[in-house]
């Protein structure tokens, strides 16, 4: 069950979510999602990997596998210069850089839209990836979730999923290839998500 005091630990994986307050959007357009990706790169990129995303028009997912111990430390001392690494607290600054994503996006957003106040409704939830079957039910979760809301028929329809990206063969900081490991190839992989997907009636769940 997806938990909002779920620690996030070094060399573990994590579904985690989080969506726009009541019934407002937290992408209106195309520069929206194009900024929040680079804000996660910038925030969340140096202290975690990432399998797989998809951002919707009022709440987004990602699947990522927080790095080592060692990469975090590294981070730490080079944002917090002078102050002393306490391996107790490393996943609070783990949380302190999603923290930063979404503030960091919510400041932007409210000054382009002329907008004040909290725009995410609650704190991140996450899930912990337990094993090998968790990993890919959670894969096929995020990245059919533009069907499962009814904005596409197809995953492959949605753009701002990693799923195209997976199976691009340009470059990318996504985990390309274990994921395509993991499911034995592009074939299995593309096989997998072709699985029956069951709509919503509404656009506000996740």
């Amino acid at each position: 069950m997806p938990d909002y005091n779920i620690p996030l630990l070094p060399d573990c994986s994590y579904h985690i979510f989080s969506r726009a307050n009541g019934n407002e959007k937290l992408f209106l357009n195309e520069e929206n999602y194009k900024f929040f990706l680079g804000r996660f790169k910038i925030h969340v990129g140096p202290v975690a990997n990432t399998f797989a995303y998809n951002l919707l028009p009022n709440h987004f997912h990602f699947l990522i596998r927080i790095k080592t111990l060692e990469e975090i430390k590294s981070h730490f001392l080079k944002v917090k210069r002078n102050k002393h690494f306490d391996v107790e607290l490393v996943s609070d600054f783990i949380m302190e850089r999603f923290g930063n994503l979404l503030n960091s996006y919510t400041k932007s957003f409210n000054k382009r839209n002329n907008r004040k106040g909290g725009l995410f409704m609650d704190n991140m939830r996450r899930v912990e990836i337990i094993d090998d079957s968790h990993f890919a039910s959670e894969i096929f979760y995020v990245h059919k979730n533009a069907v499962h809301h009814q904005y596409t028929k197809t995953i492959e329809e949605w753009c701002w999923s990693s799923y195209n990206s997976l199976l691009r063969e340009s470059p990318t900081e996504l985990l390309r290839n274990e994921i395509m490991d993991f499911f034995g190839g592009k074939d299995t992989f593309i096989k997998f998500h072709q699985q029956v997907i069951f709509p919503k009636d509404n656009h506000i769940e996740y």
